[in-house]
């Protein structure tokens, strides 16, 4: 049996959709975390949906951008530990604005033109992201 110690102060990601935890792991940059420690779990029985993966981070984690994992995944809880007990246990919300997480496709847009040019997508009321420049769609890859 695999056994990850609790967290003394961190967060734990919970309620990941199963099999998409290494994708968010790169997205939110955890490995670049330093003196943190991260542990990643996949697949792991979930009584809601069967399977789902977890990530927890022991440290400091007042750099991360968790704004990230309300556009990812809607499911995904969060739960702030602080000195071993439960601080507090939110949902993200889906961000109004996502900088340099997605970028553009529009081949013509500033962002594919001008280097370190802010790939900027803000969240439109149907629920889709657009470029602020060039007002491109961002379209998920089936």
């Amino acid at each position: 049996m695999l056994k990850v110690d609790e967290i003394m102060n961190g967060v734990v990601i919970d309620h990941i959709t199963a099999g998409t935890g290494l994708g968010l792991y790169h997205l939110m940059e955890l490995e670049k975390l330093g003196d943190a420690s991260v542990a990643l779990l996949q697949n792991v029985r979930s009584q809601k949906t069967g399977k789902k993966d977890i990530i927890k981070i022991e440290g400091d984690v007042s750099k991360l951008n968790f704004d990230v994992l309300g556009y990812v995944d809607p499911q995904i809880s969060i739960t702030y530990i602080v000195n071993g007990h439960v601080d507090r246990k939110v949902r993200p919300e889906q961000p109004k604005r996502l900088v340099n997480v997605i970028k553009c496709t529009n081949p013509r847009c500033i962002t594919a033109i001008e280097e370190g040019c802010d790939h900027i997508f803000a969240l439109t009321p149907s629920g889709r992201y657009r470029c602020i420049y060039c007002e491109q769609e961002f379209k998920v890859r089936p």
